[in-house]
């Protein structure tokens, strides 16, 4: 059966897919961000679990290798108490000559409430979207988007300097080849943020300027993305999808192009520093940049299990609120002992 595009919700996300920020408004994005934010005290608690989405059914379907966000949509279906069943391509019948589009059907006719697919195709989960009544969420495909890790990103930017409108984001790196690079740009830009992005000019092509209409540039220097950058992202050099020779080798990316705490010094005194992982340490980004105070390295990771929890909700949980049942359970666990708040955790699931 043919799905719709978007469906309306109570909760005031209207998306049946998350296929990219492109196709997000301002206002979704918010709401993403602000039921992230509450998802993040759940982890806190020492029963790390809600039964919002118990009953629903979470396949994470990877043909790429994936360690973070793989892992932190499982803990997320979990934590929600969903059903989740992973498959790599390793294991399915991919490796049997099967197409992604026939694994896709296969998958449906099993009646799961979502799919998180991450695939190097470019448009693998538009087309999933188009044939599948489950909600589609892109993990990652290919160079095109990667939405969950921009919306991570903005939210560790927003809860470290409080906003993000007028904020000046440097990104730094593989952009050509760069499925975050796309997102964050589309996501920062649309919040107001202004966005400079520098790398080898082989990696950095001049057209990106074209994704936006405004608050983005392409600098051929990467000391003019970093002076006075409030944000400073650094890209992983994309070596599985580069079929060419982009720059003599990864030495010379070292020295001319990696971040380090001389070229950081250029950036405002407070500026932080992010990466989506994984670090090639030494390459782009030195170690005492990545383990320095200013390093919000795994920030971001504690945040991405946030918002895909979030991410979750908003499209499997229906018109049901986390914010009924999240209230509910802090106002029995408030002022009470590990204990009392066990039994309540139990309760909940009766």
């Amino acid at each position: 059966m043919m799905s719709e595009t978007k469906t309306t919700r109570r909760n005031g996300f209207v998306q049946k897919h998350l296929l990219g920020i492109r196709e997000l408004e301002v206002g979704e994005i918010t709401h993403v961000l602000d039921t992230a934010e509450s998802f993040r005290d759940i982890s806190r608690r020492e029963i790390k679990k809600v039964p919002t989405l118990r009953g629903r059914t979470v396949i994470n379907l990877f043909f790429e290798p994936s360690t973070r966000t793989r892992t932190s949509f499982e803990i997320a279906a979990k934590r929600l108490s969903a059903d989740a069943i992973n498959i790599s391509a390793s294991t399915s019948s991919v490796t049997k000559g099967e197409t992604l589009l026939d694994t896709a059907r296969n998958l449906e006719a099993m009646a799961p409430d979502c799919i998180v697919i991450r695939h190097s195709s470019a448009g693998a989960a538009h087309q999933l979207a188009r044939i599948c009544d489950a909600g589609i969420i892109n993990a990652g495909d290919g160079s095109h988007e990667h939405p969950t890790q921009a919306l991570l990103d903005a939210m560790t930017i927003r809860e470290r300097k409080g906003k993000i409108e007028g904020l000046e984001v440097a990104i730094i790196g593989d952009i050509l080849h760069s499925r975050v690079a796309r997102s964050n740009v589309f996501l920062l830009t649309k919040l107001g943020a202004n966005v400079r992005v520098a790398g080898p000019g082989t990696l950095v092509p001049h057209e990106f300027e074209e994704l936006v209409d405004d608050h983005l540039r392409v600098e051929s220097r990467i000391e003019d993305a970093l002076d006075d950058a409030d944000v400073v992202m650094i890209l992983r050099i994309q070596r599985e999808r580069q079929d060419a020779a982009f720059f003599p080798s990864m030495r010379e990316y070292a020295v001319h192009y990696g971040l380090n705490l001389a070229r950081l010094s250029k950036a405002k005194p407070d500026a932080i520093v992010m990466h989506p992982g994984p670090m090639n340490r030494g390459i782009e980004i030195a170690s005492d940049v990545a383990d320095g105070s200013r390093s919000l390295i795994l920030d971001q990771v504690a945040n991405g299990l946030a918002v895909r929890m979030a991410v979750l909700y908003l499209l499997v949980g229906g018109a049901g609120g986390h914010a009924r049942v999240d209230e509910g359970f802090s106002k029995r666990t408030s002022g009470r002992g590990k204990k009392d708040e066990a039994v309540d955790s139990e309760r909940l699931f009766d």
